[in-house]
């Protein structure tokens, strides 16, 4: 035989020994993913019970948020009542002593602490950040002014409130009530 006939033979020879090794490389591979199936089901059994977990966990603590924060809310408003009132009572107070004394007494009088009573609420509602809506002779704003009569006078601009049938409040941006007015068309 030549040399090169050898070569080719050597070659052929270890090709085979490599294809050799390859298929049983291969079966182990396929011996061990049919045992795999096993492990790998135990894998993700765990991996879901992680999961499952960690999901009832989150679930449980969104339950204990969304109640706190009922509660919280809750506390607030009553919290948020009790402070007006605090204010508030004191006028009630004065309407009752107003009222038993106006059985024995002269109307000058009562007329005089009704007035005193007026003037207590007022102060009340100053303290609490309320304040009137300036209405009278200013132009009709439909935001804090409720038209509900209008009447025609060349003498006035036109959408100018001339009377205010019901005062108006306001505590910051929020309108609590709007003013009854009648407006000039």
């Amino acid at each position: 035989m030549s040399d090169n006939a050898e070569i080719k033979m050597q070659n052929a020879e270890t090709t085979e020994e490599i294809e050799d090794a390859e298929t049983v490389e291969d079966n182990g591979k396929s011996e061990n993913k049919e045992k795999n199936p096993g492990e790998e089901l135990e894998k993700k059994n765990e991996e879901y019970d992680v999961l499952y977990n960690k999901y009832l966990r989150i679930t449980a603590e969104y339950d204990n948020f969304r109640k706190r924060t009922a509660k919280e809310k809750e506390g607030i408003y009553s919290d948020a009542v009790a402070d007006v009132l605090k204010f508030i009572l004191p006028v009630l107070d004065s309407v009752e002593r107003a009222a038993q004394f106006s059985e024995t007494s002269e109307p000058e009088k009562v007329s005089e602490g009704i007035k005193m009573i007026c003037s207590q609420f007022i102060n009340s509602l100053v303290k609490l950040g309320v304040e009137e809506i300036k209405s009278e002779g200013e132009q009709f704003n439909p935001e804090v002014h409720n038209a509900v009569f209008h009447e025609e006078d060349e003498s006035q601009p036109d959408n100018t409130v001339t009377d205010v049938l019901q005062k108006g409040y306001i505590k910051g941006d929020k309108i609590i009530r709007p003013a009854m007015v009648k407006v000039v068309n």
